[in-house]
């Protein structure tokens, strides 16, 4: 439904994730008879979590450790972790600068080049863990490091940008032709990230295995107020879903569509899949914990831009493992732990058995779900308060 902004324009009403709710059904489930696995490509993945490719959440040890618990780390192979082999004191020097001087001092250091023996060599780490290697590549530098990162074994191609289009158009004649690089490769591809319908529909039409939606969701992201581009999360997540059911009917292929950004708890993930995503990729959710590489901090792959950021560098509290994190046992009454679990929990509380069959569960427009009878949890900072 369209509201009228002034006499000249119009817009749709959209939600974000505090704005609805999941309505259980009539049945309910054991926990341990819900199947929360997935499909990629070849590829059948236990959880439907995949962890963004920023510096601060994935390096090559934690996406080992999250492949090993059934998820699915996203290295930045344009990242500190490619364009320095003592990757560790970069770390320490971006955990250490001043929070006045953070934006400045990470875009000195993201101006030393990368180097296609890191890629191989950060690719090769992963594969020899025995889990699956996934990297993501701008779609401005995806053609100059592609072949580096699958000649080393790379299983898992994430093309990813701020906004990604399968018709972009440029004045230097260099522009990426998606459906044409895509067709290409060996390996599966996730492309995105996305907002709408219709570009949703065409970044399908290019034969990308998974759709990233979400264009400035995340807690370190400030492109919604840099670039005042944006669509909240449950309505981009369902218009995505739309899309993909127009691609099945014309080709018989199914997308994938991931929820990208926007997510905290295992409730906010929830609501993604009955929005109708298949997974979520999450950042600061698994930045919090004590193996990441952030050393407490979390910022966006547009942080350091050398032009116009559009992320911060955000504090976050590194208090649990990324074990209790993503599987439990949770300590902590907020949904911040064990996220997967409280994925499977939500969906044998509706009833449903799969992520596709969860994707059809009601969903109602509940502003005050969070608040409504919580006055001592806010009073007192508790629980979800």
């Amino acid at each position: 439904m369209e509201v009228e902004i002034g006499l000249g324009k119009k817009a749709r009403q959209a939600y974000g994730f505090d704005d609805v709710a999941i309505v259980p059904s009539r049945r309910t489930r054991d926990p341990q008879d819900v199947d929360i696995g997935w499909k990629l490509g070849p590829h059948l993945l236990e959880l439907p979590l995949l962890a963004s490719a920023m510096d601060g959440v994935v390096s090559p040890q934690t996406a080992i450790e999250l492949g090993k618990l059934g998820g699915l780390g996203v290295l930045n192979l344009e990242g500190i972790f490619t364009r320095y082999q003592n990757a560790e004191r970069e770390l320490d020097k971006i955990a250490k600068l001043p929070k006045e001087r953070a934006t400045a001092g990470m875009q000195k250091i993201y101006e030393a080049p990368v180097d296609q023996k890191l890629i191989a060599a950060r690719i090769r780490e992963i594969k020899k863990a025995g889990v699956l290697a996934a990297g993501s590549l701008t779609p401005q530098r995806v053609r100059d490091h592609y072949e580096a990162a699958i000649g080393a074994g790379l299983d898992i191609l994430v093309i990813q940008g701020t906004v990604v289009s399968a018709e972009h158009v440029s004045s230097n004649g260099q522009a990426l032709n998606l459906k044409e690089f895509i067709a290409s490769l060996p390996v599966p591809v996730i492309v995105g990230g996305c907002a709408s319908y219709q570009t949703a529909l065409h970044l399908m039409r290019t034969g990308a295995e998974g759709v990233l939606v979400g264009v400035g969701p995340g807690h370190a992201c400030t492109t919604r107020g840099v670039l005042g581009v944006g669509v909240p999360q449950a309505t981009a997540i369902a218009d995505a879903a739309a899309a993909r059911v127009q691609h099945l009917l014309e080709t018989g292929n199914y997308v994938n569509v991931i929820a990208d950004g926007g997510m905290r708890t295992g409730g906010d993930i929830a609501k993604a899949i009955a929005c109708g995503a298949d997974a979520v990729m999450v950042g600061s959710p698994l930045a919090r914990a004590k193996e990441a590489p952030g050393r407490g901090f979390h910022w966006g792959m547009a942080t350091f831009h050398p032009t116009l950021p559009r992320g911060a560098r955000v504090a976050v509290e590194q208090n649990a493992t990324l074990e209790q994190i993503v599987i439990g046992p949770a300590t902590e009454n907020d949904g911040t732990l064990n996220l997967m679990g409280a994925l499977r929990t939500s969906m044998a509380t509706c009833g449903y058995e799969s992520i596709h069959d969860f994707q059809k569960a009601e969903v109602m427009l509940a502003p005050a779900i969070k608040t409504e009878g919580k006055s001592l949890q806010q009073a007192q900072r508790v629980g979800m308060g």
